[in-house]
């Protein structure tokens, strides 16, 4: 497995820099680490959250003081019985010894990000989340990380940083297992 620290930014990064500061990650979205995260989602098996939060943690040079998670619907929360974002949340910052925080809330259903195009999985989130915390302080918390599973195309966590960049936060930072390596060619 390839293991990457620091993301480097692509062409469209450095042209349309992202809102966030750093993406850090295990690795690319391939056998096997894409493996656990499916396995991890859909066959139940949630306490590999525990050790793929492990391997993430090693790669964090700088963590952020607060770890947050990407929100599901209740719905899709219902269903699957855990929000893999959360618990991976939860165990990054148990490793790293930092704080973590349910900051957002998913306030609208969406349709699977899954086979969309980038324009169409920006457009599907629109609107879909919202903070949760009416007291989070960005003055107690300047550094955030929102953790998720997988980074495709970047606008699930584009949507979240624009949240908490409203309420003043300064810089922001995206922990990911896998991360959707860019079509070669």
């Amino acid at each position: 497995m390839k293991t990457v620290t620091a993301v480097e930014q692509c062409g469209e990064c450095l042209a349309n820099p992202p809102p966030w500061h750093r993406l850090y990650c295990v690795g690319d979205y391939t056998f096997p680490t894409a493996g656990y995260i499916q396995q991890m989602k859909y066959a139940d098996k949630f306490w590999f959250a525990r050790d793929l939060s492990t391997l993430l943690a090693s790669r964090i040079e700088e963590p952020a003081p607060l770890i947050t998670s990407v929100p599901l619907h209740w719905r899709r929360y219902f269903h699957r019985g855990f929000n893999q974002s959360q618990l991976l949340a939860r165990y990054t910052a148990q490793e790293l010894k930092i704080g973590h925080a349910v900051l957002f809330k998913r306030i609208r259903s969406t349709a699977s990000q899954q086979g969309l195009t980038k324009s169409a999985r920006k457009s599907n989130l629109r609107g879909a989340f919202a903070i949760r915390n009416t007291h989070f302080s960005a003055i107690d918390y300047s550094h955030v990380a929102i953790i998720d599973d997988v980074v495709t195309t970047g606008s699930t966590v584009y949507q979240l940083c624009q949240l908490l960049l409203e309420v003043g936060v300064k810089r922001i930072d995206i922990y990911c297992i896998c991360r959707t390596p860019e079509p070669s060619g």
